[in-house]
């Protein structure tokens, strides 16, 4: 039941930004732009767990992909303002993504 009210709780989540972007792009951006998957779960480890040092762990792991996971809100529009297929920018923008991840996974190895 637990399980079950989690994954409810962050579909509706999706659902709202949704059909809120049919009625204005710019809430739908800031609704979509805050951490809040990462909050939900911060509290869903905590109330599972209620282990402080793995909600650290997580957040500083959150903070190393941030920034990589820009680029497909750059790639993306780019891509379709060059009147690529949405479903090829899509996947275009996802694949610069996952290197970009890679990318940042090297060099936070090289500084931890």
């Amino acid at each position: 039941m637990y399980f079950t009210i989690k994954v409810l709780i962050s579909a509706l989540l999706v659902a709202a930004v949704s059909e809120t972007a049919k009625r204005s792009s710019l809430i739908a951006a800031l609704i979509a732009s805050l951490p809040v998957t990462s909050i939900l779960a911060l509290i869903w480890l905590y109330v599972d767990t209620g282990d402080t040092e793995s909600i650290t762990e997580l957040s500083r792991q959150i903070v190393w992909l941030v920034l990589p996971s820009l680029a497909f809100f750059w790639i993306l529009p780019l891509l379709l303002e060059c009147a690529l297929n949405f479903w090829l920018a899509l996947g275009l923008a996802a694949i610069t993504t996952c290197v970009c991840y890679t990318l940042t996974l090297l060099l936070r190895n090289l500084f931890q």
